[in-house]
């Protein structure tokens, strides 16, 4: 019997294939919330549980784990429990604690979008549906962990928790669900009318996404450029300032457990320093509390600062020396990589199917103004992450604490512009000469560049390993001797030497590429290609006999002749396939054959 059941209605079956969409964007951002909030929760845990002398219990270690997560987010905090017994803020961003939520929203964006590798494959979940799911799943978590920690000594400040939790959630997502679409521009030339003007008339022209993408990439180059850099200063800086570093690592706690706290703490800002050092790099430098500022001409540390390892590779109090003026280096190889950049695609690129293909050279102004928009993206850049890298950390002489963002970000695009403009233009117009140059050559090139005279050689050779296997397979498991002829290249049949057929197999398989059967016809291929064909040559025919001048009947033996007598065949009407094309060469014997006669000298071999 059958099972009969009963069919679903389309709508039902509309419903059951349907992709989630809002429910799983919903799921997989409470998903990255929890994930982030989690991870800081078992390390904080972990220090709890190890510290020898304990303050509070776990619900005050799950207090600070829900604070440092909203601190990582760029949410300002208040710190309640201090000396004079007044609330101070701590506004200090550590930038490494803020990319592990930025890369799980991403992440979530992606996974949430559905989209398929495959072309045939469903349709993904709608931008907005993805986003909106994410970006209301992971504010609920945020939202709750807000509220878990505004009762614990660091509690944060609604203001900040209102505008930069849902930034964070937001941007990430939209980039997220974007790339997961495929990148789309329909997005951006709705963003296009918001730009100002000027910027706005850098980005029109047949070309102009093609400008837009190399902007992008050589900002993004020359802030990395600028963020490697300050790391590297920062490295040096610590290096000369060792003995400062250590003593003031020692002096903040004396368990193992708080050193490996401050240990994890100046890993978390290490981006941090690296940001001020670039800054200090660019010539803005920092602000180590008010009215104290850190720039490569004059140092002005603040007197009483906290006793921290990387606060030891703050420059001495004192004017600037050359080894300070060095740090300018750091901006001018930035703005060097954003012009190779920007004059690599101005110039043109070599098409991917074929060296021939060009893509259009850009001109002088365009590619002048792609350099000022990559200017004004890297500043862009330059000053954000100042603005994340520093913050407040008390009410009076550390409420300014880091480098001054609204300096450094118009700073950078000056350095950027002066230095990169030149050098791509420049750069360009060599690039665009020498493809020029390149292009005007002939097509054509010697035989020896080419390889083109061991052309025949190696076709009479593969002609002649062609041959040999195909008699090898015709003749399997037979031994004798007979001759082989092989084609010249110019028509006509030499005749090789004597051979034995071997057993079955391939003489030019791999590992029998040199036995003595091969090496030979080889050496035989090679040499008749290098010796130019001749015409063949006739023998010469006897002179006639009187006896036999008389012409005799085609179809019997003379009248005079006695019976049975047989002269032959006529030579001159043998066939011509009969006639050999060159005179017969000695055999060269076999390696298991005695030699009789001395043949030729044995080809070299090739182990």
């Amino acid at each position: 019997m059958t099972d009969r059941r009963p069919s679903l209605p389309p709508l039902l079956h509309g419903m059951r294939d349907r992709s989630p969409g809002l429910g799983a964007g919903l799921l997989g951002g409470a998903v990255a919330a929890a994930l982030g909030l989690g991870s800081l929760a078992v390390l904080v845990l972990g220090l709890w549980i190890s510290s020898p002398y304990p303050d509070s219990g776990p619900d005050g270690a799950l207090h600070v784990a829900a604070a440092l997560w909203l601190l990582g987010h760029g949410v300002e905090l208040v710190r309640t429990d201090t000396l004079s017994g007044s609330p101070q803020p701590v506004g200090v961003t550590p930038l490494l604690l803020l990319a592990l939520p930025v890369w799980l929203v991403y992440r979530a964006a992606r996974d949430a979008t559905d989209a398929s590798p495959e072309p045939d494959g469903p349709p993904p979940v709608p931008a907005r549906a993805a986003w909106t799911g994410v970006v209301l799943g992971y504010l609920g978590v945020g939202g709750a962990a807000a509220l878990y920690c505004s009762g614990g000594e660091l509690r944060p400040q609604w203001g900040w928790v209102t505008v930069c939790l849902p930034l964070v959630a937001a941007v990430p997502a939209a980039v997220g669900v974007w790339t997961a679409h495929g990148c789309p521009r329909g997005p951006l030339r709705d963003l296009l009318p918001l730009l100002p003007g000027p910027v706005r008339r850098l980005l029109t022209g047949a070309d102009a996404w093609a400008r837009l993408d190399a902007a992008v990439r050589a900002a993004a180059a020359g802030t990395a450029v600028l963020a490697g850099g300050g790391a590297l200063l920062l490295g040096a800086s610590l290096v000369l300032h060792g003995d400062v570093a250590r003593a003031s690592f020692l002096q903040l706690t004396a368990g193992w457990t708080g050193r490996f706290a401050v240990l994890l703490l100046g890993i978390a800002l290490i981006p941090n320093a690296a940001v001020w050092s670039a800054s200090y790099a660019l010539g803005p430098g920092f602000v180590l509390g008010t009215g104290h500022l850190v720039h490569p001409f004059a140092s002005d540390p603040a007197p009483l600062l906290p006793p921290f390892p990387l606060l030891a590779a703050v420059p001495d109090a004192g004017a600037g020396t050359r080894l300070n003026w060095a740090a300018g280096l750091v901006p001018v190889a930035a703005g060097v990589t954003m012009a190779w950049f920007l004059a690599r695609a101005a110039a043109g690129r070599r098409g991917r199917k074929g060296a021939g293909q060009h893509a259009a050279p850009w001109s002088a102004v365009r590619t002048a103004g792609a350099l000022v928009l990559a200017a004004l993206l890297c500043g862009a850049a330059v000053a954000l992450l100042a603005a994340l890298s520093g913050g407040r950390l008390g009410a009076a002489a550390l409420a300014d604490f880091g480098p001054v963002w609204w300096q450094g970000g118009p700073v950078a695009a000056l350095w950027i512009t002066v230095i990169g403009l030149p050098v791509t233009l420049i750069s360009r117009a060599w690039r665009v000469w020498r493809g020029r140059a390149r292009d005007a050559e002939p097509a054509g090139r010697t035989a020896k560049d080419t390889g083109a005279g061991q052309a025949p050689a190696r076709a009479a050779l593969k002609t002649a390993a062609e041959e040999q296997a195909k008699d090898a397979m015709t003749k399997p498991g037979k031994t004798g001797k007979g001759v082989r002829t092989t084609k010249a290249p110019g028509g006509g049949q030499l005749e090789d030497e004597l051979y034995d057929f071997l057993p079955a197999g391939d003489p030019y398989l791999p590992g029998r590429q040199h036995d003595d059967l091969s090496r030979p016809s080889r050496w035989e291929a090679l040499r008749a290609a290098a010796t130019p064909p001749q015409a063949p040559e006739r023998p010469p025919l006897p002179p006639p006999s009187p006896a036999t001048d008389a012409p005799r009947p085609s179809d019997g033996p003379a009248p005079g002749d006695p019976p049975g007598r047989d002269d032959g065949p006529d030579p001159s009407s043998a066939p011509a396939a009969e006639t050999p094309s060159q005179p017969a060469r000695p055999p060269l014997p076999h390696p298991a054959a005695p030699m009789d006669t001395p043949g030729p000298p044995e080809p070299p071999a090739d182990e």
